[in-house]
C-alpha cells in the first residue's frame, strides 16, 4: 500500500481506538465552585460556574416559609444541628428559587464559600449513597438540592432514600443536609397511597411505610398561589430591579392580564411575563 494511503487509515484506526478506551476517572474537587450538578453514570460533580437564580429579596409572598429556611442554612453553615428540608405546594410559587436564593445570600453574609449547593436528580436518588461518600470525605458543607422530588407506583428508590436520611448505620453525614422540592406534601400521588391502602394485607401498615419518607425530613415549609396584590408586588419587585420603565398603570393592566391568560398566579408567572417585557423593551434581564 503506497505511504500517502496509509496514514489516512492510521488515523482512523487511532480514533477508533480512542473511542473504545475506557472513560478516564472523574476528578471530584469539591472547592471548584459554589456549585455543582451530580452525575451519577460518571460519578462526578460537575462545577456550575454561574448559578440560575433571582437575589432574595426579589421572593415575595414566601416571608415566613424564607426565614425559616434562611435560619436552618445558617445554622448548617455555621457548623451547628440543622435539619433536612421538604418545600412542597403549588407549582410555580418559588420553591426551588428559594433554595438557590437562600444558597446564595448565607455564602455572602458568612464566610464565601461556606456553603457547596449540590444538585442531584430525581432519577439519580438510587446513585446518593455514593455521593454522600465523597461528601463525607470533605470538610466543606454541602446542602444537597433535588427539585421537584417524588415516587411513583412501583417506584422503590424511596427506600434507599429512607435509609440514607437517617436510618442507615453510617447515618447523614454531619456536614450535609438535603432540601428536597416537591408539589406533593408525602412525596407521592394520593391515588398511590389509596391503592396501597385497598390492596394491602395491613393497610395501616402499607401506608405507614409510604408515608414515613416524609417524616425524614425535620422541617416542612408549605407553598400557596398568591393573591392578587403579592402577584402585583412580585412584579413591580422584578420591574424595579431591572429598570423596565413601564407606567405603574399600565405594568399592573398587563400584569394583570398576562396572569389571567395564563390561568394562574404566581412567583413563575410574573418572571415569565417580566420576560416578555425586558423582551419587548429590548432591555437584558442581567
Amino acid at each position: 500500500m503506497p505511504e500517502h494511503d496509509l496514514v489516512p487509515l492510521l488515523h482512523r484506526i487511532a480514533e477508533a481506538l480512542e473511542r473504545l478506551a475506557p472513560t478516564p476517572a472523574a476528578v471530584n474537587d469539591l472547592d471548584a465552585a459554589d456549585a455543582f450538578v451530580w452525575h451519577a453514570e460518571r460519578e462526578w460533580l460537575e462545577p456550575v460556574p454561574v448559578v440560575n437564580r433571582v437575589p432574595l429579596g426579589l421572593l415575595r409572598g414566601i416571608d415566613r416559609v424564607r426565614d425559616i429556611l434562611v435560619e436552618n442554612t445558617e445554622r448548617f453553615a455555621a457548623g451547628l444541628p440543622a435539619n433536612n428540608v421538604l418545600l412542597w405546594g403549588a407549582r410555580g410559587t418559588g420553591k426551588s428559587a428559594l433554595v438557590k436564593a437562600v444558597h446564595a445570600a448565607v455564602n455572602d453574609e458568612q464566610q464565601p464559600g461556606a456553603l457547596a449547593l449540590i444538585e442531584i436528580h430525581r432519577e439519580d436518588i438510587p446513585s446518593l449513597p455514593r455521593l454522600l461518600t465523597l461528601a463525607r470525605s470533605s470538610a466543606r458543607r454541602c446542602l444537597l438540592f433535588c427539585d421537584d422530588l417524588s415516587f411513583d407506583q412501583n417506584d422503590a428508590s424511596y427506600k434507599s432514600l429512607k435509609a440514607v436520611l437517617e436510618g442507615g448505620i453510617e447515618g447523614r453525614p454531619g456536614n450535609v443536609v438535603l432540601y428536597a422540592t416537591s408539589n406533593r406534601r408525602h412525596l407521592m400521588a394520593r391515588d398511590m397511597i389509596e391503592n396501597e391502602r385497598s390492596t394491602a394485607i395491613n393497610p395501616a401498615e402499607a401506608v405507614e411505610e409510604k408515608v414515613s419518607l416524609s417524616d425524614r425530613f425535620g422541617l416542612w415549609l408549605g407553598f400557596h398561589n398568591v393573591d392578587q396584590e403579592t402577584y402585583q408586588a412580585i412584579v413591580r419587585g422584578y420591574a424595579a430591579h431591572y429598570r423596565l420603565d413601564l407606567p405603574a398603570d399600565q405594568l399592573r393592566a398587563e400584569a394583570s392580564e398576562w396572569s389571567i391568560t395564563r390561568g394562574a398566579r404566581s412567583g413563575r408567572v410574573a418572571w415569565q411575563f417580566i420576560q416578555d417585557v425586558a423582551g419587548r423593551l429590548g432591555k437584558p434581564l442581567s
